[in-house]
């Protein structure tokens, strides 16, 4: 299951200073004073909801000198890209102290993250950090982020659908093409425009078409294989299909009767399932050849102003606890840290939630990365273009 291997069980207090402990005690704040703590999330407005409503009050009730001020940048990319040039504009003016402590980022953004030296090297202080074991804590798309994320969750793309209307439901993109073309402005996604279920589809489609894969998600980066790309996503953008506002308005219209099928975010699906805005009988599949999923990362910038009472977010956010109750039970995310120490805490019907459509088979088999940093960008300019 991406980003849920098997990790050490050693005890997490072994054979490591606190994040706390090599400073003087001048500089150790006191634990009663007031602190208000800037947390910068990309995403969508369940990414907010997530610190303001259920994290955030849980970590003040144990830190009642707390207070969390969540800072929405935005859907997609660009979400994160906003954190970026916030904190590299600090970091240019030459501040000892940057106000964003915590923040939540898309993969798309490490690698200039990293080039600018913007974050903290933090994981080896984290409490969590030997369940810190899938692939992506330690490479994000081509950069090496070993030691600078905790992978808050793991989300993944897959195609829902109206079981009266879809039926049968197709398996593969070839299936797929066939039925969008039967039933025109039926299927609808968001382009490449306000998310990236829409992002998601684009380039899974392009992975399909091109055959290269392994090359465009490991590299190395070869710029012969972006001339492929024109008369694909040309033949893509000329289907007929219903272009949605966003990620949220791809589920919304599929709620409505509007379409009938479209990529969305499981997380996103499932929670809109439990408050009851999405149709309990609609369902979800990976179709073959793979769809993409991805983490979004925990990071704490390089001179967060309240460092120590950040570290200690970061930890509360990627602990077991909050991973099982909020991650998984409340939000229908994958695990980012170690799953084997997750799970056993999540209820049964929480389990039964996450794999009813979307099986560990599909999760080992389906589950495809994004492109490294060059062909990622690249791709989506020229969706743009073509």
């Amino acid at each position: 299951m991406s980003g849920c291997g098997q990790g050490s069980q050693k005890s997490a207090s072994e054979g490591q200073s606190s994040p706390s402990a090599s400073r003087a005690p001048s500089e150790q704040p006191k634990s009663n004073e007031p602190v208000t703590l800037n947390v910068a999330t990309a995403g969508d407005t369940n990414m907010v909801e997530l610190q303001e409503k259920l994290v955030g009050p849980e970590f003040v009730k144990q830190h009642p000198n707390v207070k969390i001020n969540v800072v929405g940048t935005g859907p997609g990319d660009a979400g994160s890209a906003k954190i970026f040039e916030k904190l590299k504009a600090q970091k240019d003016a030459g501040k000892n102290e940057w106000d964003i402590d915590v923040a939540i980022v898309h993969q798309s953004i490490m690698e200039q993250l990293m080039k600018e030296d913007l974050l903290e090297q933090y994981v080896v202080h984290s409490a969590n950090r030997n369940y810190v074991t899938s692939a992506d804590s330690k490479n994000s798309l081509g950069t090496d982020v070993n030691g600078y994320v905790i992978p808050l969750f793991h989300s993944q793309v897959a195609i829902a659908y109206n079981p009266d209307k879809v039926n049968p439901v197709p398996s593969n993109f070839e299936e797929l093409v066939a039925w969008i073309k039967a039933h025109p402005n039926r299927f609808g996604y968001n382009g490449i425009k306000n998310g990236m279920s829409g992002v998601a589809f684009m380039t899974a489609y392009t992975y399909w078409k091109s055959g290269d894969y392994k090359q465009l998600s490991l590299g190395p980066y070869d710029p012969k294989l972006e001339e492929k790309w024109p008369p694909i996503l040309k033949e893509l953008k000329s289907l007929p299909v219903t272009y949605t506002n966003g990620n949220n308005g791809t589920l919304d219209m599929l709620n409505r009767g509007e379409i009938d099928m479209g990529p969305v975010w499981v997380d996103m699906f499932l929670l809109w399932k439990s408050e009851g805005r999405m149709n309990p009988n609609y369902r979800m599949k990976i179709i073959d050849p793979g769809l993409p999923g991805q983490p979004m990362y925990v990071v704490v910038p390089k001179k967060a102003k309240n460092k120590d009472v950040a570290l200690q977010y970061a930890d509360f956010l990627t602990s077991p606890k909050i991973q099982a109750s909020v991650i998984v039970e409340k939000y229908g995310w994958y695990p980012g840290i170690d799953a084997s120490v997750v799970l056993p805490e999540v209820s049964e019907q929480g389990k039964k939630n996450l794999f009813t459509d979307i099986t560990p088979e599909d999760l080992e088999k389906r589950v495809l990365s994004f492109p490294i940093v060059p062909y990622f960008k690249n791709l989506q300019t020229a969706y743009e273009k073509n």
